[in-house]
C-alpha cells in the first residue's frame, strides 16, 4: 500500500497592511524655451553629481560607514547645495540596495537550477516524474546538454556568490535595457540619435526630498498651495535664477486632479512633500510627480472583515475570477470574471490591471462585502528553466502573472474604498476547489470553471472555513441516520437547529391557517361543472374501535 502524501503547513490568514505612500503626477504645461533649458541644463549637472556618487558608493561596497556618506556629501555639496547633495546620496543607497537585493534573488534562482538539474542528471534515463519533482531526461543527447548547462550556472553561482561576499554590484543608470538597446537600434525602430536622447534624459537627476516643517514642505523644489514652481539652483547655475536667493521660478503651474486636495492640506501644513521632475522624450512632454508618506494606519482585525462575508478571488494570468461568499462560508449568486489584457507596453498592462481590479472593488461593495481574499503568491522560485524544463508556455504563463505590482496596486486601491484584503496561503485552493465545488455548483445556466471553484476555496479558507463542503455527519438517533448534511454555521448563530417551517402546498399536504374548512355553496348546471368547482378540504380522522 503506498504511503499517504504529506501536506504542507497552511498558513493563517491575515489582514494586508495598507499603504505607506501616495505618489501623484501630473503634466508641467506651458514651459517656455528657458524653461525647458534651465531644466535641461538643472537635470544634467546633477544627473553627473549622481553618476560620481554611485560609483563611489560602488567602490565602497562593504566598507560603507556614515564616515563615507559624510565625506561624499560634502564633496558634493559646493558643486550643487545641502539638500542637492542629500537627495543625491540618499538615491545611491536606495539604487545600491535594491541591486543588492536583486543579486540576491539572482543568486538563490541559480541555486534551485543546479538543485534541479542534480537531481535529474542523477536519475536513469526515461524514469518517469511526479507532482513533486521531474524525471530524468529522455535521451544520452539531452543528458549531455544539461551536464554542460549546470557546469555553467555553478560557475555563474561562484562568481555572483563571490561578488556578494566582496560587495560588488552591477548597476546601470539609465537602466539596463535601454543600454542593450544601443545595440538593437533597427529592431526598436530607433536613430542613434532618438535613443541618445532618451538615454540622456533617463540619467539626469531632478529629485528633491520633503522636509517636514519647512515651507510648503520642501526647500529644493517648492510649490505653493496655487501652484507656481520654483526650483533651488545648485551653485555653479545661480546666474540662471530669475528670483530671490538663487531660485529660478517656472511659467507653468501645477494643479493636481487626483488627490490634489489632499496634497494641498499638506502643503499649507507645512509637511513633507517629495517632487521629482522627469522628461518623456517620446512624447515631448515634461511631468512632475509628487509623493509623500502617509501615518501607519492599524489595520481592522480580521473579524471584523469577515462580518459581512468576503469576495475570493483567484489571480489568473488574463482575468480575476471572484465569487460572494456569505459569513458562513455559503457561496452567493453566480461567478464573476473580470478579464484584462497583458500583452504590449508596461504603461498599457499596468493600465489593464488598474481598470480590472477597479471593476472587482466596486462589485465587492454593491455585494456587500467589507474584504477581498486573494493568495498570497510569489512565483520568484517557481518559474526557472529548469524546474519546468520544455514547457515554455507554462513558465510564460506564470512569469506573466504580475504578482508584486498586483498586491501592490490592489491594496492601496483597496483602501481609498475603505475594504480591506485578506491574504491566505495559496496551497492546494486550485486542486481542493474544483474537488469539492465545481461540480455541485455546475448547473445548465451556470458554468463553473476550475478557477471560478478556486476563488470559492480562497475565500473559505480567509473566513476560517475548511475547504471541503461537508463535515461528518452527526451520530445516531438525530434528527438523521448519519445522513449528510451540510454544517455552514456555527454554534452562536441562532435559528440553525430550528425545525422548518410548513409552507402550505401539496408537498407538504397542508393548506394555509385562514383557508375555510366548509365546502362551496354555489352550484352550477351540471354535475362535471360542480365537482371541478368545488374545493376539497380533509376532514379530521374519525377514531373507531
Amino acid at each position: 500500500m503506498s504511503e499517504k502524501k504529506q501536506l504542507r503547513t497552511i498558513d493563517a490568514p491575515f489582514v494586508a497592511l495598507g499603504p505607506s505612500g501616495v505618489a501623484i503626477r501630473d503634466r508641467l504645461k506651458n514651459l517656455t524655451t528657458e524653461d525647458e533649458k534651465v531644466l535641461r541644463l538643472v537635470g544634467e549637472h546633477l544627473g553627473r553629481l549622481a553618476s560620481t556618487d554611485l560609483k563611489a558608493r560602488c567602490a565602497d561596497g562593504n566598507e560603507h560607514s556614515t564616515d563615507t556618506w559624510a565625506a561624499r556629501k560634502r564633496e558634493l555639496t559646493p558643486l550643487s547645495s545641502s539638500r542637492w547633495a542629500g537627495a543625491i546620496t540618499k538615491a545611491t543607497h536606495d539604487q545600491w540596495a535594491l541591486s543588492r537585493r536583486c543579486q540576491l534573488a539572482h543568486i538563490q534562482n541559480l541555486e534551485a537550477g543546479t538543485r534541479t538539474l542534480m537531481h535529474r542528471l542523477s536519475l536513469p534515463l526515461g524514469e518517469k516524474g511526479s507532482k513533486r519533482a521531474a524525471g530524468g531526461y529522455r535521451s544520452k543527447s539531452e543528458w549531455f546538454q544539461k551536464s554542460r548547462r549546470l557546469a555553467v550556472l555553478e560557475h555563474r553561482l561562484d562568481v555572483a556568490r563571490a561578488e556578494r561576499e566582496a560587495g560588488v554590484v552591477h548597476v546601470v543608470r539609465g537602466g539596463q535595457h535601454l543600454l542593450n538597446t544601443r545595440h538593437n537600434l533597427t529592431a526598436a525602430e530607433l536613430t542613434e540619435e532618438r535613443w541618445r536622447q532618451r538615454w540622456e534624459a533617463e540619467r539626469w537627476f531632478l529629485a528633491a526630498d520633503g522636509e517636514s516643517g519647512k515651507r510648503y514642505g520642501n526647500e529644493t523644489i517648492r510649490i505653493t498651495p496655487d501652484g507656481e514652481i520654483s526650483i533651488k539652483l545648485p551653485t555653479p547655475l545661480a546666474e540662471l535664477a530669475n528670483a530671490p536667493r538663487g531660485r529660478y521660478v517656472l511659467a507653468s503651474r501645477i494643479g493636481f486632479a487626483h488627490r490634489g486636495q489632499e496634497w494641498a492640506d499638506l502643503v499649507e501644513a507645512n509637511r513633507a512633500v517629495a517632487y521629482r521632475i522627469h522628461l518623456d522624450v517620446v512624447r515631448g512632454r515634461w511631468y512632475l510627480t509628487a509623493s509623500w508618506q502617509r501615518p501607519v494606519v492599524k489595520t481592522i482585525p480580521l473579524e471584523a472583515a469577515r462580518a459581512k462575508g468576503i469576495v475570493g478571488v483567484d489571480t489568473n494570468a488574463d482575468h480575476f475570477a471572484a465569487y460572494r461568499l456569505d459569513a458562513h462560508g455559503n457561496p452567493v449568486g453566480n461567478p464573476r470574471r473580470f478579464f484584462y489584457d497583458l500583452s504590449g507596453t508596461a504603461a498599457h498592462r499596468d493600465a489593464q490591471i488598474r481598470h480590472a481590479i477597479t471593476r472587482v472593488l466596486h462589485w465587492t461593495r454593491q455585494a456587500g462585502a467589507r474584504a477581498i481574499a486573494i493568495e498570497d503568491l510569489d512565483f520568484t522560485a517557481e518559474k526557472t528553466r529548469e524546474k519546468h524544463g520544455r514547457r515554455k508556455r507554462f513558465r510564460q504563463l506564470i512569469s506573466g502573472i504580475p504578482t508584486g505590482k498586483l498586491k501592490a496596486r490592489l491594496v492601496s486601491m483597496a483602501a481609498e474604498m475603505d475594504l480591506s484584503i485578506v491574504a491566505v496561503d495559496p496551497a492546494y485552493t486550485s486542486m481542493w476547489g474544483d474537488q469539492h465545488w465545481r461540480k455541485p455548483l455546475a448547473t445548465p445556466r451556470r458554468t463553473m470553471s476550475r478557477h471560478d471553484a478556486a476563488s470559492i476555496a480562497i475565500g473559505r479558507r480567509a473566513l476560517g472555513h475548511p475547504i471541503r463542503r461537508r463535515t461528518a455527519p452527526p451520530h445516531d438517533d438525530q434528527s438523521d441516520r448519519r445522513g449528510h448534511r451540510t454544517v455552514q454555521a456555527g454554534p452562536e448563530t441562532r435559528g440553525r437547529e430550528e425545525t422548518r417551517p410548513r409552507i402550505p402546498g401539496p408537498r407538504t399536504r397542508s393548506v394555509p391557517p385562514d383557508a375555510e374548512r366548509t365546502r362551496a355553496t354555489r352550484t352550477s348546471k351540471t354535475v362535471r361543472d360542480v365537482r371541478s368547482e368545488q374545493e376539497w378540504v380533509q376532514d379530521s380522522l374519525l377514531l373507531t374501535d
